[in-house]
């Protein structure tokens, strides 16, 4: 065999793995990671997307992917600008992403990858001109809880302080009898006020003790797997 039908069959293998990639990807669904879009026609709207992957786990945006998976190619080369302006101008602080330009039998997809943000609490410019903070929640975004603002802005302190009294005391026994608690139970329990109880959810998930869930219709705290109880 040639040099040269060599070089062209070793390229051949690398456009395949290179597609593969992307099927590979969309096989996966849409996901906390991951999110299919068929066209980005809304700046301000895909902001919320990428704020909730900056929060959360980062992850990657597929535009020109239906959310059935079927691959339909982007309209325009103009959605990337859009995403850029999303990134700058409605997101605050501006998030950070990589893009990269796929041919997928002959349509083109684009993707999007928006690392996990080290400084947390990325806020998007919402309809109503108001800025909010949203999480990626499986494949959903979410609006962030306040407790959880909190705690991004108290553990990026640089001293932090922590009471230990029978009420954080009490707060164990509950999460060992119970498994797991609202905050407004432990309010109720404690006989403490919402905001004193909130303090102390965010003390043990700055130490690390317990972790937060967070879906549509509850947000509970429990011990962090593997924490000695």
């Amino acid at each position: 065999m040639s040099l040269f039908l060599i070089n062209l069959q070793n390229k051949f293998e690398i456009l395949k793995s290179l597609v593969g990639y992307i099927n590979k990807l969309i096989s996966k669904g849409e996901n906390q990671t991951l999110d299919f879009k068929f066209e980005i026609s809304n700046a301000r709207k895909i902001a919320k997307t990428l704020a909730s992957f900056a929060n959360t786990d980062g992850g990657i945006l597929l535009v020109g992917v239906k959310d059935n998976g079927a691959i339909a190619g982007i309209r325009s080369e103009e959605e990337i600008f859009m995403i850029d302006a999303a990134a700058k101008m409605y997101c605050r602080p501006e998030i950070k992403f990589e893009a990269k330009m796929w041919n997928v039998d002959g349509k083109q997809v684009l993707e999007i990858i928006i690392p996990q943000s080290n400084k947390k609490y990325h806020k998007a410019l919402d309809d109503d001109n108001k800025w909010k903070t949203y999480i990626r929640k499986q494949d959903q975004n979410l609006l962030a809880p306040e407790i959880l603002i909190r705690f991004y802005k108290e553990k990026e302190k640089k001293i932090i302080k922590i009471n230990y009294s029978r009420k954080e005391e009490l707060l164990f026994d509950l999460l060992r009898d119970y498994g797991e608690i609202t905050q407004k139970k432990f309010s109720d329990l404690a006989q403490i006020n919402l905001k004193q109880a909130e303090k102390i959810l965010v003390d043990f998930l700055i130490l690390d003790i317990i972790e937060i869930s967070i879906n549509e219709k509850d947000i509970t705290f429990s011990f962090k797997k593997n924490q000695i109880k």
